[in-house]
Parts: C-alpha cells; sequence; structure tokens
C-alpha cells in the first residue's frame, strides 16, 4: 500500500486522483496540494484526502507520504522532482518532463543520483487498444515497421497556463505533440535512436505567443518514420488517432471520436459529455470510461506495480528526456525551416540500426518487389532481374 502526495488538484491531477481511488484501490491520495488553499481544501473534500495545503515542501515531505505524483503547469515540473529527489521519494510525473531536454536531464540524473523510483506518465502509451498494438508489433505482426502516425487535435486545453509560454514552454507541440512523439517511439522501438526531425509549427488561429498547430515527421536509424500531428485549432471534440504501417501489416486506431459509442439527442445530455467534447446536443460521442479509455487506470497499475516489483515501469524520466530532446529539435526546425538532428547528450539504446532493404527471392534470376491478383483473376508478378537490375512484368 502506498500513500501518495498528490501535486496539483487541476484536471490531471483530478484524472490521477479519481484513478487511483477507484476500485477500492489501495494506494490512496494521502495529501493533495494547490498552489492556491481554496482548491486544495474543495479537492481534499471532494476526493476523500485526509490533507491538503498550499506549501510545496510541506506536501512532498509528508511523513505519512511514500510516492510524490507531480501534476502541475510544465515549468514547475523541475522544481518539485528535485525537492522530491533530495526528500528520497518515489517520484511519477506527468507529461511532458520538463520544458527543454537540458532541464530533463538534469531531473533524470537527480532521481538516478538519489536512487528513487521514477516514472513518466505518459498516459496514452498505455490505453488498452495502444498495449495490445505494441505488443503485436513486437511480436512481428505487422513486420518490419516503416512508418506511424499519431494525431491529438481538439479545440485547445482548458487551463489558462497551457497558453503562455512562460508557464508551459510551448503550445500544442509541447501540449500533445509529446504524445505523439512517445507512441512514435514506442512503436519503432526504444532501441532505435531518433535522428532528425523535420517541423512545422505556426498560430493560425488565436492570439498567443505560442504555436496552436504542428506537423512533424522524425526520422529513425532503422528507416522509419514517424509522422506527428497536433492541433488546438480542431473543432469537433478530441481527435486521437494512431496508424502504424510494416512490411507485412497495418494497424489503425481510434481513440475517442469513432469508438462504437454514438448518440444522438435533440434535447441535449443534460451534463458532461467527454473531454474536450464542444457542445450536448445532436450527434454525441460520449467515452464509457474516460480513465480507461486514457490509459490512466493501466499506467498507475503498472507504476506502482513496478514499485513494489523492484523494476522499471514501462515509461521513466529516460523517455521523457528524449521526448524532450525530439522537441527541441523541431523548435529548432521551426525556425530553420530544414530537417535538424536530435541532440542526446545520453543515448542508452541500440546502435547502427541501420536501413534494411530486404530482397525477396524469386528464382534463380529475379527478386520478387510485388505479387497482385488483377481483375481478370490473373496475377501479375513485378520483378528485378539480379544482373541487369531491370524491373519487369510476369503474368500467370
Amino acid at each position: 500500500m502506498h500513500n501518495i502526495t498528490m501535486l496539483g488538484t487541476g484536471l490531471i491531477g483530478m484524472f490521477y486522483t479519481q484513478t487511483l481511488h477507484a476500485n477500492r484501490s489501495r494506494d490512496k491520495v494521502h495529501v493533495i496540494y494547490s498552489r492556491s488553499e481554496q482548491k486544495a481544501q474543495e479537492s481534499a473534500k471532494a476526493w476523500g484526502v485526509e490533507k491538503w495545503t498550499a506549501d510545496l515542501d510541506a506536501a512532498i515531505n509528508d511523513p505519512d507520504t511514500d510516492v510524490v505524483i507531480i501534476g502541475l503547469p510544465n515549468a514547475l515540473h523541475k522544481e518539485a522532482v528535485l525537492k522530491t529527489a533530495r526528500a528520497g521519494k518515489s517520484v511519477l510525473c506527468t507529461k511532458p518532463l520538463a520544458t527543454n531536454a537540458t532541464d530533463a536531464l538534469e531531473m533524470l540524473r537527480a532521481v538516478e543520483k538519489a536512487g528513487v523510483f521514477h516514472g513518466y506518465l505518459e498516459d496514452l502509451n498505455y490505453t488498452p487498444k495502444m498495449l495490445k498494438t505494441i505488443d503485436s508489433v513486437r511480436k512481428g505482426a505487422i513486420g518490419k515497421v516503416l512508418w506511424t502516425r499519431s494525431r491529438e487535435t481538439h479545440p485547445g486545453p482548458h487551463s489558462a497556463w497551457f497558453w503562455d509560454k512562460e508557464s508551459s514552454g510551448g503550445g500544442a507541440l509541447v501540449d500533445m505533440g509529446c504524445h505523439c512523439i512517445e507512441i512514435s517511439r514506442a512503436l519503432v522501438g526504444k532501441d532505435v535512436r531518433p535522428m532528425e526531425v523535420v517541423c512545422w509549427a505556426d498560430t493560425q488561429v488565436h492570439p498567443i505567443d505560442v504555436e496552436d498547430s504542428t506537423i512533424g515527421l522524425i526520422r529513425y536509424e532503422s528507416g522509419a518514420v514517424g509522422q506527428f500531428e497536433a492541433s488546438w485549432c480542431f473543432r469537433g471534440g478530441m481527435d486521437l488517432r494512431d496508424e502504424v504501417s510494416g512490411t507485412e501489416g497495418t494497424v489503425w486506431l481510434n481513440h475517442w471520436l469513432r469508438t462504437g459509442f454514438e448518440m444522438f439527442t435533440n434535447v441535449g445530455q443534460q451534463g458532461y459529455v467527454a473531454e474536450k467534447a464542444e457542445g450536448d446536443k445532436g450527434w454525441l460521442f460520449p467515452v464509457g470510461d474516460e480513465v480507461a479509455e486514457l490509459g490512466y487506470v493501466h499506467m498507475f497499475t503498472d507504476m506502482l506495480d513496478s514499485l513494489d516489483e523492484g523494476r522499471q515501469p514501462m515509461e521513466t524520466f529516460y523517455d521523457g528526456y528524449v521526448v524532450n530532446a525530439i522537441m527541441d529539435a523541431c523548435y529548432r526546425s521551426v525556425a530553420s525551416k530544414r530537417w535538424e538532428p536530435i541532440g542526446l547528450e545520453e543515448w542508452r539504446g541500440g546502435e547502427g540500426a541501420g536501413v534494411d532493404v530486404g530482397s525477396t527471392e524469386y528464382d534463380d534470376k529475379h527478386y520478387l518487389i510485388k505479387e497482385e491478383t488483377m481483375p481478370d483473376g490473373k496475377t501479375k508478378l513485378i520483378l528485378k532481374e539480379k544482373d541487369s537490375g531491370r524491373i519487369v512484368e510476369l503474368i500467370k
């Protein structure tokens, strides 16, 4: 059983606490911290939490808690992590780990030096569909991974600090692109080094100093390419979709808007529909169990089971550091308008996973490029002559 200090009372802190207190969980939030005494008190009352405080040091160093969960604005993560490491407590931090790779690496080194358990709370890698997809890809169901695409778009964040660069460190790229980047890494393989990025980001709609839309490509050493799309300008709710294709197959995932739960109402649902829903009349896309569909249940199960069993969770601070390094390169690419290398001061994955263009033997004179059944029932083969390199067709 773990007693937890929860730092933050916003939407993410609420989702985290809701998850931890569900299903008669043995792990409970024991202390709630907010920069606002009123919000701390209100949240503690709502979730039956014994203690609340607006004192960060008191919350982290409470003698009755052994785990600190950070659900604060991005710019506050570093201070909270360093203080938790000094307190010798296990620490779980929401995404992104930091506002830049330099800070993320300092945070990683601090928890490792202190010898404390650490986990990166990247919930979208823990959705039931994504966990099944990652397992299938690892087992070779789609062959060698060639391309991934991850998209998260919605009408914009719910709190003011997201829109402020000093508090957030960036716009849609930092807010949602971090999800998409880590999903790509999980599908391509975390042992495969990300080499370079090209990225576009701009403010298309809102009068803010950060980007409200971004699109980017990540090139991996294996030759795989990861595409990500994030926007605060999408109308119609929250669109969460992922795709991965390989030499032997493809997986398509739709997590939020087209999940098989659709409702039409002329009078309105009379309340909350789903995160980022823009109305409660007409065609609606409710979500049966948000914390499960967003991955929080499996995420905290992995984190706390890993802590109990003395092993690393699926997502660690190192993963958060790599994501921050990729986003730093994305911002350099936005400025330069060209491909930019990803600077990783520490790389703990594999090396030399270069592009491998496989050749399938057809006969002693040809390689097989493609085989297809045509409308007339005949089979067309596209072949490459071994000696000349010429591409030819054969009808069977």
